[in-house]
């Protein structure tokens, strides 16, 4: 005799559910980052996509902080090694401008960069890809140390500035602020808007990693 179409079924004929990891969390939560955007990348968004309650997942993760910057770490590890040619300054340079690029395609995410806490193994390749480039570079170890922090500000604070959230209205009420200044309020302004606005962002982003890497280079640290 078979069962009735609406014959409730015990919870015990329906397939076990994986078990839940850290692991399996970040990766569920890459996947609605890159469906929805970062800001659904909520516990409770995660529960239902890992059909748990929310409550299961503070024990692999301690807020949504921490989980978009394992998120952050995540994606770090399509970065990829240094390019294998070029001077050491020229991989350096292509490290930071593939770690920009990957951020600018997740605009939710580069802002969040900017203040995230990634302490993942692909956050950690990163670190000692760069401090291995600024060694083959003879930058003193102190300086390099400090550096990095400074080569990241730059390239996560570049990929936020030019992500989605400011309309092309912001951008040409700001150029328009800039081309009008008046030269007796404002002359250095007045005076230098051309070059204020010129160059892509990807110029502007090797300039200011070129100069950094010039200051890291000759300024000691004061400890």
């Amino acid at each position: 005799m078979t069962a009735r179409p609406d014959t409730p079924r015990s919870r015990r004929e329906r397939p076990a559910k994986p078990a839940l990891t850290r692991e399996g969390i970040v990766g569920a939560a890459v996947a609605v980052l890159r469906a929805e955007g970062l800001r659904k990348v909520t516990m409770r968004r995660l529960a239902e996509e890992l059909d748990t309650g929310p409550a299961s997942l503070y024990v692999y993760v301690r807020n949504t902080a921490e989980l978009h910057a394992a998120v952050l770490d995540e994606l770090l590890g399509t970065v990829g090694p240094a390019p294998a040619g070029g001077d050491w300054r020229e991989r350096l340079e292509g490290v930071l401008t593939a770690y920009t690029a990957m951020l600018l395609e997740y605009p939710d995410l580069a802002r969040s960069a900017l203040t995230a806490r990634p302490s993942g193994p692909h956050y950690l390749n990163l670190i000692e890809t760069l401090l291995a480039l600024l060694d083959e570079g003879g930058v003193p170890a102190a300086q390099a140390a400090w550096g990095v922090d400074l080569l990241l500000q730059h390239a996560t604070a570049t990929a936020a500035e030019h992500s989605e959230e400011a309309s092309q209205e912001d951008w040409d009420a700001l150029r328009h602020a800039v081309r009008t200044a008046s030269e007796q309020t404002h002359p250095h302004t007045a005076a230098l808007a051309g070059p204020l606005l010129s160059g892509p962002p990807a110029a502007r982003l090797s300039w200011g990693v070129q100069a950094l890497i010039n200051g890291i280079e000759r300024t000691a640290t004061p400890c």
